[in-house]
C-alpha cells in the first residue's frame, strides 16, 4: 500500500518512523510519502513538496500516486476539512471530520457539549467581546483561567493570578495576539490537581485505549514562566493508574464519541484529552483532536504493536477487527531542545551537530530543522525531541539527558527537569 503522511514536525517524524516499520509497506513496490516532511521524516519516507492547505492539490497527489491511507499529522488541515475532501474521493483518512474536528478547533464548542453529555469539566463562560469578558471575570475567583477559542499552536491559554493580570490578558486576546482565535475567549474556574494526557484510537463506534502521558508544558523548570507547545513528556503517566483510566473511558471518552455519533458528527482518528486528576476525580481540560507533540514521541517508542494497520482500521470504520496495541512496559521520556527565544520570537538559523545521541540508545526527532549548505540548522521554536527508555522514569531520565548532552546545538536550550514529579515519588518510594 502507499501511503501519505502529512506534516513536518517531532510529531509526524515519530510518526513516520513508526509507520515505516508497518507491515502496509512491506511489498515490493509500496511507497511512502510525506509532505513537506523534515530532514529526520527523509530517513524513513520520501519527502515532497505539497501544501496541506490545497486540498485539490492533496487529492491530485493521491490520485496520481494511488495512495491508499492518508494520515494528517497537524490539527490545522483537520479543522480545515482536509480528511472530509480526500474521503469524498475515496481516500482512506486517519483523522477526523472538519466537524468531529471541532473538538479542537474550538474550546467553546468541546465545553457544550460537555454540558450536553454529562461529561466532567471545569465551569466555564463564552464571551465573544472584551467588554463581556471583563464582565464575566465577577463570577469568577483568581487563578482565572482563559483560553483563546481556536487554534493557538497550543499557546492560548492564559492563567491570570489576578483580576488586573486577566484583564491585561485578554485585552491582549481581544486585540489580536493569538489572531482569529482569540475572537472568542472561554473563561473557566481553575482546577487543582496533576494533569495528565490519555489517548484513544476510535473509529467513531468502536474505541481503544492508547496509552497516558504526561506534558511539560511550561517553558521553564519547575513549571514556570509561559505556556508553550510542550518542553518534554513522558509516557506511561503513572499518576493515571488504570483505575483512573478506566473512569476516564467511562466518563469521558465514550460518553463524547457516542454524543458525537448521535449529533451526526462521527469521530474518526486519536483522541486526545488533557485531563486534571482533581480531588473530585478526572475532569477534562481539552481535547485535541491529532497526537500531541512532543507527547506522541514517547508513545511511539513504547508501541509495539503495526501502527500502520491501526490507523487503517480506523480509517476504515474496522477497529473492532483488530489486535489490541501493545505497549512495552518500560516508560519513554522526551526532552525538547528548543531554539533560544522560544516561545516569545525564537532565534532561527543556530547549527545543530547531532553526535552520538542514537549511538546511545535515544532516538532524535526532528521538530524544526532544515539542511543547508552548512549543515543541519533549526528553523522553528522547537528544534529537536530526544527520546530514551528505560525500566522507571528516572532510568528513561538519565538516558535522555545523556543522549542531550551529545548534541552540539549552541543557540538551543533545554529544560533539565523533564519528568520530575515522577522522578521525586520513585525516590519517595526508593526510600521508604
Amino acid at each position: 500500500m502507499n501511503i501519505l503522511l502529512l506534516g513536518s514536525g517531532g510529531r509526524e517524524h515519530a510518526l513516520a518512523w513508526k509507520l515505516a516499520q508497518s507491515r502496509l509497506l512491506a511489498a515490493a513496490g509500496d511507497s511512502f510519502y510525506a509532505a513537506p516532511g523534515n530532514p529526520g521524516i527523509a530517513d524513513h519516507a520520501q519527502c515532497v513538496e505539497l501544501d496541506a492547505a490545497d486540498h485539490d492539490a492533496v487529492g491530485a497527489f493521491c490520485r496520481d500516486k494511488d495512495i491508499g491511507l492518508v494520515v494528517i499529522g497537524p490539527e490545522a488541515p483537520l479543522v480545515a476539512g482536509l480528511a472530509d475532501h480526500l474521503r469524498a474521493q475515496g481516500v482512506a483518512v486517519f483523522g477526523p471530520s472538519q466537524a468531529a474536528a471541532q473538538l479542537e478547533g474550538s474550546k467553546g464548542f468541546t465545553k457544550d457539549l460537555c454540558i450536553r453529555a454529562g461529561i466532567p469539566t471545569a465551569r466555564y463562560t463564552r464571551a465573544t467581546s472584551l467588554e463581556q469578558a471583563w464582565g464575566a471575570l465577577k463570577s469568577f475567583d483568581a487563578p482565572f483561567v482563559l483560553k483563546a477559542d481556536g487554534l493557538a499552536a497550543g499557546k492560548g491559554v492564559v492563567i491570570a493570578e489576578t483580576r488586573e493580570e486577566a484583564q491585561e490578558a485578554l485585552s491582549d486576546m481581544f486585540g489580536g495576539q493569538f489572531g482569529s482565535a482569540g475572537s472568542e475567549v472561554v473563561i473557566e474556574q481553575f482546577l487543582t490537581g496533576e494533569e495528565a494526557s490519555f489517548f484513544a484510537l476510535t473509529d467513531g463506534t468502536t474505541i481503544v485505549p492508547f496509552g497516558s502521558a504526561q506534558d511539560h508544558k511550561r517553558v521553564g523548570e519547575g513549571d514556570t514562566g509561559p505556556n508553550t507547545g510542550g518542553m518534554g513528556a513522558y509516557s506511561p503517566a503513572p499518576v493515571l493508574d488504570e483505575r483512573l483510566q478506566s473512569r476516564v473511558m467511562a466518563d469521558i471518552i465514550e460518553p463524547t464519541v457516542a454524543a458525537m455519533r448521535a449529533e451526526g458528527m462521527p469521530y474518526s482518528g486519536v483522541l486526545y484529552a488533557g485531563l486534571m486528576l482533581s480531588p473530585d476525580g478526572p475532569q477534562l481540560i481539552e481535547y485535541n483532536a491529532r497526537f500531541g507533540d512532543p507527547e506522541c514521541q514517547v508513545l511511539m517508542m513504547r508501541l509495539e504493536s503495526d501502527l500502520g494497520e491501526l490507523m487503517l482500521a480506523c480509517a476504515q470504520g474496522k477497529l473492532a477487527e483488530a489486535p489490541a496495541p501493545e505497549f512495552a512496559e518500560d516508560y519513554a521520556l522526551t526532552v525538547v531542545m528548543a531554539a533560544e527565544g522560544y516561545p516569545a520570537t525564537p532565534k532561527k538559523g543556530g547549527a545543530i551537530a547531532l553526535g552520538e545521541a542514537e549511538e546511545r540508545g535515544a532516538k532524535v526527532f526532528h521538530a524544526g530543522t532544515a539542511l543547508r549548505d552548512s549543515g543541519l540548522v533549526a528553523t522553528g521554536g522547537r528544534v529537536l525531541t530526544v527520546t530514551a527508555r528505560g525500566p522507571s522514569v528516572t532510568e528513561a531520565q538519565a538516558a535522555a539527558y545523556r543522549a542531550v548532552a551529545t548534541i552540539d546545538f549552541p543557540e538551543g536550550f533545554c529544560r533539565r527537569d523533564i519528568g520530575w514529579r515522577e522522578v521525586r515519588r520513585e525516590a519517595s518510594r526508593s526510600a521508604e
